[in-house]
C-alpha cells in the first residue's frame, strides 16, 4: 500500500484570502489550453488574431466552471444546495461535473461561432484537443482536495485517504482519471486532429474516447454516498451520463466520414 501524500488544500495564504490548490488546478487548465491553442491558430484560422483567440478562451472558460458548478448541482447533489445556497459559491472544495461544464462549453462555443461565422462543429473541433489538459489538471485537484476515492482494494498501489471516515485502502481513481482523460486522451486527439479530417469527427472522437474512459474508471471508483448505484443496482451516475457521449460521437464519426464520402 502507498502513503497519500497530504497536502495542504490551501497553497498561499495571504491574511484573509486563501488560494487553494483547486483553484489553480483550474487556472493551469486553462491556461495550458490557451497556450496550445496559439500554437494551432495558424492551422485554424490565421486572420484571428490573438485577442479573438482570448475570448475565446475566457467564454469556453466561463462555460467550464458555470456548466461544471450547476451540472454537479442538479446531477449529484441538489437537496444539499437548495438547503445551504451558499455552498454554490464554495467552489475550492470541489462539486464540479464534467457533464455539466461540457453542455457549458458547449452553448459558450455555439454562441461565439455564431457571432464570429464559424460553423459551430468546425469550431469545436478546435476546442476539443484542448479540453484534456484542463481534465487533467482537474483530476490532480482533486486527488490534492482527498475527494471522488475510489473503491476499497488490496492494489498494492491503494491508498488510505484522510477525507475517508472508514480510512479503508482504495483505489486512487483521481490519478487513474488524471492518466486516461488528461495524458491519454490529449494524446490521442492531438495526434489525430495532426491531419485534415472531417468536420465533426475530433468532436466526435472525443465523446467516445472520453465516453469510454469514464466509464471504466467508474468500475473501481467510489459513487457518491447519497446517489450510490442506479441502473441494475451496478451503473453509476457517471456511467449513465457517459453512455450517450460514446453513442452520439460514434454517430458524429461515422456521419462526418460519410459525409466526406458523398461530397468527395
Amino acid at each position: 500500500m502507498l502513503s497519500y501524500p497530504t497536502i495542504d488544500p490551501v497553497a498561499l495564504q495571504l491574511g484573509p484570502l486563501a488560494i487553494h490548490w483547486y483553484g489553480l488546478m483550474y487556472l493551469i487548465g486553462i491556461g495550458g489550453a490557451w497556450w496550445l491553442a496559439r500554437l494551432r491558430l495558424a492551422g485554424f484560422d490565421p486572420t484571428w488574431s490573438r485577442d479573438k483567440l482570448s475570448d475565446l478562451v475566457f467564454w469556453v472558460a466561463l462555460g467550464v466552471i458555470a456548466g461544471g458548478r450547476l451540472g454537479y448541482i442538479l446531477f449529484y447533489d441538489l437537496g444539499s444546495y437548495l438547503s445551504n445556497p451558499a455552498l454554490v459559491l464554495k467552489v475550492w472544495q470541489g462539486g464540479m461535473s464534467f457533464h455539466g461544464g461540457l453542455i457549458g462549453v458547449l452553448l459558450a462555443v455555439w454562441w461565439f461561432a455564431r457571432r464570429n461565422n464559424k460553423r459551430f462543429f468546425e469550431l469545436m473541433d478546435f476546442v476539443a484537443p484542448m479540453v484534456p489538459i484542463g481534465l487533467g489538471a482537474g483530476r490532480i485537484g482533486n486527488f490534492i482536495n482527498a475527494e471522488l476515492w475510489g473503491r476499497a482494494t488490496d492494489a498494492p498501489w491503494a491508498m488510505v485517504f484522510p477525507t475517508d471516515p472508514l480510512q479503508l485502502a482504495r483505489h486512487p481513481s483521481q490519478l487513474y482519471q488524471f492518466a486516461l482523460e488528461g495524458v491519454a486522451l490529449f494524446a490521442i486527439l492531438w495526434l489525430y486532429s495532426r491531419k485534415p479530417r472531417p468536420t465533426m469527427a475530433v468532436s466526435g472522437l472525443f465523446g467516445v474516447c472520453y465516453g469510454i474512459f469514464r466509464f471504466l474508471v467508474e468500475f473501481v471508483r467510489e459513487p457518491d454516498a447519497h446517489i450510490g448505484y442506479l441502473a441494475f443496482g451496478w451503473f453509476t451516475m457517471g456511467q449513465l451520463l457517459s453512455l450517450p457521449m460514446i453513442l452520439i460521437g460514434a454517430g458524429m464519426m461515422l456521419w462526418a466520414y460519410r459525409k466526406q464520402e458523398r461530397n468527395a
